[in-house]
């Protein structure tokens, strides 16, 4: 017997707008992979997500999606170098698209899907757009200052910047 499809409990587009190219806003949303970069008091467990670009190569369908206080969560699901990143994390899909809007400045764009009882939508929605505002918000400021990449084997604070200076 087949089960009938429900409706997702949410689903919610959220976006900021970023005074960078989407090339520079890209290696951050790729660096989810690493952290939350929302609450890390919350979400992170106290652990600050990083305020570096680490060298990590291109997100592959099948990775890890994510990692909350050092626990690797989540699949990635799709990947659009540079365009956009899909995962699945409890319970959850949410899709990061990137949409160039001039020479320098991109909108980046956060889509939610939840499934689950839809008399928890409102709670659920309310406590997404929090956590998903603040996330938003820090790859915009991390995008929009000087991009620094580290490599992985290097410790917190020896940083190369990645244009060529």
């Amino acid at each position: 017997m087949r089960r009938a499809r429900q409706s997702p409990a949410l689903q919610a587009w959220r976006g900021v707008s970023v005074a960078a190219p989407a090339a520079a806003v890209w290696p951050w949303v790729a660096q989810i992979r690493l952290a939350p970069y929302s609450y890390d008091w919350v979400d992170n467990l106290g652990r600050r997500s990083p305020q570096e670009l680490v060298e990590l190569p291109e997100p592959q369908v099948g990775d890890t999606f994510t990692a909350t206080g050092g626990r690797r969560l989540g699949r990635i699901l799709s990947v659009g170098p540079g365009v956009q990143l899909t995962g699945s994390i409890l319970g959850a899909v949410m899709s990061y698209v990137l949409v160039p809007q001039g020479p320098d400045t991109t909108r980046l764009l956060l889509k939610v899907v939840m499934g689950g009882p839809r008399a928890l939508a409102p709670l659920v929605s309310v406590g997404d757009l929090v956590m998903a505002r603040r996330q938003l918000l820090n790859l915009r400021r991390l995008a929009e200052g000087r991009s620094r990449v580290r490599r992985r084997d290097e410790p917190p604070g020896v940083v190369g910047c990645d244009d060529g200076v």
